[in-house]
């Protein structure tokens, strides 16, 4: 377990894991499910969305760019942004990471990054797996940074977890750094006239940032609910006129 993230080997991984890769220079990173068979399944911009927002998740579907691996590489329903790729293609020329669940709660707030683990943990890897196939021939609705995101997507084929309201941050943590971050900031702004240095105001806003961090984990929210993966259409559906992520309003959809 690093202090940023956690990387490992391909003989490590196992079907049912949520892996991630780093991009633009450790800028954000990519998330997705491995299903075995050396593929993995994931969420972008569907292929006739407008370019990405806030540099987030850019993906080129491996079918276009001709994978000489994998024939079926890069498949995807028409204007779905969930698409089954191989390993390689999804990594494209970045490191493979793993996304760890049940962290405990010091640990998770230690974390530097965003989007790299979660208190919550992980349902069996049948159901994760189940999960992201069914996504895979339904779709998982429109894709938003903030609210609706690769990350996002992962989480939910891990844990079946969704938000029941769908203002503010949804469970990303990457989309949670960006937010806290600048809050975090903000917020520590009147300590500054009490801590002298410049250092003592910098731990003050870091420890902010990561108890913002922690508030929002989806393992720690009361907002979110369990839905089987057999009623996301439904929901898709009813969220898919709007730009939001994907959120119910009542605890009536239970697993």
């Amino acid at each position: 377990m690093g202090v940023l993230s956690h990387k490992i080997d391909r003989a490590a991984l196992r079907a049912g894991d949520h892996i991630y890769s780093w991009r633009a220079a450790y800028t954000y990173s990519h998330h997705g499910i491995y299903v075995g068979g050396n593929k993995v399944v994931h969420f972008t911009r569907a292929v006739e969305s407008a370019p990405n927002v806030g540099g987030f998740n850019t993906y080129s579907s491996s079918k276009e760019s001709g994978c000489p691996n994998f024939p079926d590489c890069g498949f995807r329903l028409p204007n779905s942004g969930v698409v089954l790729t191989c390993l390689d293609c999804f990594l494209g020329k970045g490191s493979l990471y793993l996304f760890e669940y049940g962290t405990p709660p010091p640990v998770f707030i230690a974390k530097i990054r965003g989007g790299t683990c979660t208190t919550a943990q992980s349902d069996p890897p049948e159901t994760v797996i189940h999960r992201a196939m069914y996504l895979l021939q339904n779709g998982f609705g429109n894709y938003n940074v903030f609210q609706n995101n690769c990350e996002d997507f992962a989480l939910y084929c891990k844990t079946g977890l969704l938000i029941m309201d769908k203002s503010g941050v949804g469970r990303s943590g990457q989309a949670s750094s960006l937010v806290g971050a600048p809050l975090a900031a903000v917020l520590s702004s009147p300590f500054q006239f009490f801590l002298a240095s410049p250092v003592g105001v910098a731990t003050v806003t870091a420890g902010m940032y990561c108890m913002s961090r922690y508030a929002t984990d989806i393992g720690v929210r009361t907002d979110v609910v369990k839905v089987p993966v057999e009623e996301m259409t439904a929901i898709i559906s009813h969220g898919s006129s709007g730009e939001g992520g994907l959120a119910i309003k009542e605890k009536g959809l239970t697993e």
